[in-house]
């Protein structure tokens, strides 16, 4: 999973193991990052570009939460050049873990200074914040410890909507899902679409999207922290094919249809229906865009039986018919490869 040298040219990518740390924001990275370099391998290119490194603060072995061990390769103390650091999140109270590991945070910060990207998972923003140098700049944390965050770093511009912020060189994620998406914008800056998109398909239910746009996105409907509708938007992604009705699905996240729609109002400011409707004509654009289903089988796929229904649907949000848009689609992709192709 990890190499123990630093080859000439290589990016090295340093995962922080902390005592207590939520084992999912270090298995995550890890993994993730890991199955690039496989993905890349298996696909004969030079030289990975990754050199991948868990580390901890003194001991071999650091337990976290749960009881998950961990045997750490190096310590903090001897990784003196990194490209990307992993910054966990942490089960319990982060003001204390801040308090308990100083030098974690004078490590953190010469690291910053001497040019390292940091991204801090969850509570790990606590770690980033307590060297000083995110004030002034955007970032977030789990919500739970919201308050708690702007009192210890009132400089920090708190991003209480976001799920993922970028100052800089400094992410922040607030969520262990966000986690991954994030872990995808690493991949492909460092490698390519191609290992990117095979990453993404192994570890996201998502169809093929832009990471670099989803990174910065600061639409609402994907940037609030009411978990209980994050859970029924991630059941609408995942379920979005088949026959939805609102009081099943209020049912089964223990709501009213009423408490439903207005705390998914409140939280997405759309309703669970026009949600679902985002989603499937957003899988039906990948489909048009990436296969050569007819638009019956495209309606079928997303969840739509009459395809006219489909069709109206479709042009009334997007302007054009589905057969419209996946000419205009592809003849973009045909124009650019071209291009792209003429350039080598």
């Amino acid at each position: 999973m990890t190499t123990s040298s630093e080859q000439a040219g290589n990016r090295h990518v340093t995962v922080i193991a902390v005592p207590q740390a939520l084992g999912s924001t270090v298995t995550i990275p890890l993994e993730m990052l890991s199955a690039a370099n496989d993905i890349a391998r298996a696909g004969h290119r030079d030289r990975l570009l990754m050199n991948i490194e868990l580390a901890g603060m003194d001991a071999d072995e650091v337990i976290l939460a749960g009881g998950l061990r961990l045997r750490c390769e190096r310590r903090l103390a001897d990784i003196h050049r990194t490209d990307l650091v992993i910054v966990p999140g942490l089960w319990g109270n982060p003001r204390a873990a801040v308090r308990r590991y100083p030098e974690l945070v004078c490590w953190l910060g010469e690291r910053i200074r001497a040019g390292s990207t940091v991204c801090a998972i969850t509570t790990g923003s606590h770690f980033v914040a307590a060297t000083g140098l995110l004030d002034g700049r955007q970032a977030t944390t789990h919500w739970r410890f919201f308050a708690q965050f702007q009192s210890l770093y009132p400089r920090v511009k708190l991003q209480r909507r976001r799920f993922m912020t970028q100052s800089g060189s400094l992410y922040c994620t607030g969520s262990v899902n966000a986690a991954r998406d994030i872990m995808l914008h690493f991949i492909a800056r460092f490698y390519d679409e191609a290992v990117t998109s095979q990453v993404a398909q192994h570890f996201t239910h998502e169809l093929k999207r832009s990471y670099e746009s989803m990174l910065l996105d600061e639409d609402q409907r994907r940037t609030h922290h009411d978990e209980t509708i994050i859970k029924a938007q991630e059941w609408l992604q995942d379920n979005y094919s088949q026959p939805v009705r609102i009081n099943e699905l209020a049912r089964r996240f223990r709501l009213s249809v009423r408490s439903l729609n207005r705390r998914f109002k409140s939280a997405t400011n759309s309703t669970p229906l026009q949600f679902l409707q985002d989603v499937r004509i957003n899988h039906a654009k990948d489909l048009l865009k990436q296969s050569n289903l007819v638009v019956a089988e495209v309606a079928d796929r997303v969840g739509y039986q009459d395809s006219s229904y489909f069709t109206g649907l479709f042009k009334k949000l997007n302007a054009v018919t589905p057969n419209e848009y996946r000419r205009l689609v592809r003849n973009k992709l045909f124009v650019a490869e071209s291009e792209e192709s003429g350039r080598r």
